[in-house]
């Protein structure tokens, strides 16, 4: 290419008579043009790149090597023959020559296969019909990749618009459509042609809908058509700019409307990273994703406790594969043995220990106070005093929105343990050792919760069963929460004057239990109310129809640190707190349900027990417990 470029330039500055009277020289600087170029070419990585994929970076690219080529080519035919009979300015006509000669090739090839690719995403009969939802970068970066991907599933008709402002141009060769009221038009123009769309794809991130389309609204539009809807992921959050761009389906957790939160992952890692990390109740929900998390942050040592062997072995099973280099153990022990507690604490000795270990279903507890009692209360107190015992740097006590002016036997024993930690945390200044509560709401999936439920009832047709329409939770995932809990341990290492506060997880707006199952039906390609019922069976005891990540009697307060909170709440002077927590155990030991149950409302004040549990404390009908 090199040497034609320069034959080209002088041919054009130059009569085409001149240039064969001195053929042999010009044939000699061609060559010697020819060869600067292949050299610089190669230097350039001009050869490695694909032509079906040529883009700006490669026309850049060729732009520099095509400069760089000039450069040396006109410093060493000056050093030969101080450039002789070659026109100065056909040496900058041969640069444009260059770059049009390398690039003209490439830039052809990619338009016939575009076009090819375009033809051949309309007439693919095994793909899956689509309309892309939004006129967005995702959406130009999702069709590049499905052109350039001989095996892709799907067939992209159109892209809507939302609001209908880019209608009538086109991206990459694909119509924009819109505006998104006209959906269903726009649907049935295709089922005309044929070619009924079978899915939408979400291009806009999480936030970005806020403020065009709410995903809801596109979730009920897509379920009254009977499409399935999906989602592409976030640019910003692709591993690669090269990596396949696959859709997913909505998940509940994309309809929540919470605000991103930022993490300060130096601080985080530096907590975990070469230390001994102990996690009691590790094999459940909250208690295993925390594991996992922990597990990437490099720590020293991992110590699972769980109660549950079949839990315990799941958990260890999993981080023994992916984390194979992880020194871990795994310690079988209820946290009510206080002295199986004391034991596996001293052998350990962690530096950080989260405390999930607990009994959290309302209904269960509130059949069984004295188990919910004895897990719940005492056995926080067994591991909080173990820790003291074995001077750990920080224990944090994972708690509930439940234990906010509790209606339920499970949010009081709650309540009741945030109450030791408190009067530890306040106590322990002395020695530096850190007892965190973290209060959060519900998270989605985890083992027992509505979400699970609702899905089961949906894959048998319904009807799915909500306590109450007014009936409103607090939710985020389960890895926001784990998240969030280590960004709250980590601030509270460096917080030594937030001592006896509880930290308060952002868990942003409160959700309807009933939005939540219309949601679910319509994310399973139903239409409530009309393929898949909604019952409602009325609240059970312990249960209340709001939740409180706070009361009125605290004092809340920003931290500085992202999504956290700080909670003053009222707290109890430790060496009362301990006479407590010995008369409730001897209450438990000796079984004496109505005692307890006094006890732990004289405790927790804000304690509002149901009607069973009124006849409890008073000693009647106390046989059925």
């Amino acid at each position: 290419m090199g040497a034609a470029a320069m034959l080209l330039s002088l041919v054009l500055r130059l009569d085409f008579d001149i240039v064969v009277q001195n053929l042999t020289y010009f044939l000699g600087a061609a060559a010697l043009f020819g060869v600067i170029v292949s050299g610089v070419g190669f230097l350039f990585g001009l050869n490695r790149g694909i032509w079906r994929y040529a883009s700006l970076t490669d026309l850049l690219a060729i732009t520099y090597a095509a400069s760089a080529s000039v450069a040396s080519f006109t410093v060493a035919q000056f050093l030969l023959d101080r450039l002789g009979s070659i026109p100065r300015s056909s040496i900058l006509i041969a640069w444009a020559f260059l770059i049009v000669l390398l690039a003209g090739p490439r830039a052809a090839y990619r338009l016939y296969r575009n076009r090819h690719d375009t033809g051949r995403l309309f007439d693919r009969g095994t793909c899956k019909f689509v309309l892309l939802v939004g006129a967005t970068d995702n959406a130009d970066a999702f069709l590049r990749t499905t052109k350039e991907r001989d095996n892709a599933s799907f067939n992209i008709l159109a892209i809507i618009d939302e609001r209908g402002r880019r209608t009538g141009r086109s991206i990459r060769g694909v119509p924009v459509l819109g505006p998104l009221e006209r959906l269903p038009q726009i649907l049935n123009r295709f089922e005309a042609q044929g070619r009924r769309p079978e899915a939408l794809i979400l291009t806009r991130s999480r936030e970005d809908y806020q403020q065009h389309a709410s995903i809801e609204a596109l979730v009920e539009i897509a379920a009254q058509q009977k499409v399935e809807i999906l989602k592409l992921p976030n640019l910003l959050d692709m591993q690669s700019i090269d990596a396949e761009i696959e859709p997913r389906p909505i998940k509940l957790e994309d309809l929540l409307h919470r605000p991103p939160v930022t993490l300060d992952a130096p601080k985080i890692a530096s907590m975990i990273e070469g230390r001994t990390v102990m996690i009691t109740g590790a094999g459940g929900s909250i208690g295993s994703e925390l594991a996992r998390q922990v597990a990437a942050l490099n720590p020293r040592g991992l110590i699972l406790v769980d109660a549950s062997e079949h839990l315990l072995y799941s958990i260890e099973t999993e981080l023994t594969g992916t984390r194979p280099s992880l020194e871990l153990h795994a310690a079988l022990c209820n946290v009510r043995e206080k002295d199986a507690v004391n034991k596996i604490v001293a052998a350990h000795r962690p530096e950080v220990l989260f405390h999930a270990a607990a009994l959290k279903h309302v209904p269960i507890v509130e059949a069984q106070p004295l188990e919910g009692l004895f897990t719940n209360a005492i056995g926080t107190r067994n591991v909080a005093e173990a820790a003291l015992r074995a001077n750990v740097s920080t224990m944090i006590m994972v708690s509930t929105d439940k234990a906010v002016n509790p209606a339920s036997v499970m949010g009081a024993t709650k309540r009741m343990a945030e109450m030791f930690c408190q009067a530890m945390d306040l106590d322990s200044a002395v020695n530096g050792t850190r007892f965190v509560t973290v209060r959060f709401g519900n998270v989605l999936g985890s083992a027992g919760s509505v979400v699970p439920l609702f899905e089961k009832q949906i894959r048998a047709g319904g009807p799915v069963t909500v306590t109450h329409p007014e009936m409103e939770r607090f939710f985020m995932t389960i890895s926001e929460a784990c998240l969030l809990v280590l960004q709250a341990a980590a601030h509270s290492r460096e917080r030594q004057q937030e001592r006896g506060r509880i930290y308060v997880l952002d868990m942003g707006s409160p959700v309807k239990i009933v939005d939540l199952a219309r949601n679910l039906i319509r994310l399973s390609g139903h239409r409530p109310d009309t393929d898949i019922q909604i019952v409602y069976t009325g609240l059970r005891p312990g249960e209340k129809l709001c939740e409180e990540l706070f009361d009125d009697k605290e004092t809340l307060s920003g931290t500085g640190a992202s999504g956290i909170l700080a909670a003053s709440p009222r707290s109890i002077e430790g060496a009362l707190i301990v006479r407590i927590f010995d008369e409730m155990k001897r209450r438990i030991d000796a079984q004496d349900l109505p005692g307890a149950l006094r006890l732990l409302k004289s405790t927790v004040g804000e304690f509002i027990p149901g009607s069973e549990i009124h006849l409890l404390m008073s000693g009647e009908d106390s046989g059925k417990h």
